[in-house]
């Protein structure tokens, strides 16, 4: 029932060539960069990542593209007021864009979680987005089939969390998190307090440790919008 590990190293062990990886986070809020850059350290290529957008600067998610690990990515916002990766990349056609509105997206990843294999909406009803899609009609009106997903990992933050895997996020760092947990075989956390067991009101758990089966304690998480900034600094990026 201990499901706490001692290092990033360790949560991401067991990552595999070709793996589907959702990726928690709101731009900067909820992002785990520490687990981001320990699965870049440990290397695993040809993953389909899912997450809301495609990084930004050279960190994080943009440093796990530009390592050439990811060959799709499911997103609603591929670029950034500083995105300069994923661009060149998907300009040079080594990187697949599947591109997905956000609140689609967020349905689908819930949808897999629930165990439901598809569902409609009139979101993408004569936009390219719909292309190949079955699209039927509900009282006159017309709904794009969206199909649900499901990953092999989920990578996420959150503020608190107990050696059962109960977890608590910190406002809008909570985004995608809850609902990748519930979509993937196997959810790695990086928090930044791990308490006792019994410090968290049941009422308070956001997501419940049956969905976790890796915590990772950072007690001082990168601040990725300082990291990009940095990194913009120093590659003379343009903003």
């Amino acid at each position: 029932m201990n499901k706490i590990v001692n290092s990033a190293k360790e949560a991401v062990a067991g990552i595999f060539d070709g793996a589907t990886v959702m990726i928690s986070g709101f731009g900067e809020a909820g992002s785990p960069v520490e687990l981001i850059h320990a699965l870049v350290d440990q290397g695993a290529k040809n993953l389909t990542v899912v997450s809301n957008n495609a990084g930004s600067g050279h960190v994080g998610l943009a440093a796990l593209i530009e390592n050439r690990q990811v060959k799709k990515i499911l997103c609603s916002f591929p670029r950034t007021a500083i995105s300069v990766v994923f661009p060149e990349l998907y300009r040079a056609g080594e990187i697949e864009l599947e591109l997905v509105p956000q609140g689609t997206l967020a349905e689908r990843i819930r949808a897999g979680g629930a165990g439901v294999p598809a569902f409609y909406t009139p979101t993408t009803v004569n936009t390219p987005l719909a292309e190949g899609k079955e699209i039927r009609e509900f009282d006159g009106k017309q709904y794009v089939m969206e199909k649900a997903i499901q990953a092999d990992f989920a990578l996420v933050k959150c503020a608190t969390a107990d050696k059962y895997g109960n977890l608590i996020y910190n406002k809008t760092a909570r985004n995608f998190g809850p609902v990748m947990c519930m979509a993937a075989k196997t959810t790695i956390a990086q928090t930044k307090e791990v308490v006792e067991l019994g410090s968290i009101n049941p009422e308070h758990v956001i997501t419940p440790g049956i969905f976790v089966n890796r915590v990772v304690e950072i007690s001082n998480p990168a601040d990725e919008s300082k990291l990009v900034a940095e990194n913009v600094k120093y590659h003379g990026i343009k903003q």
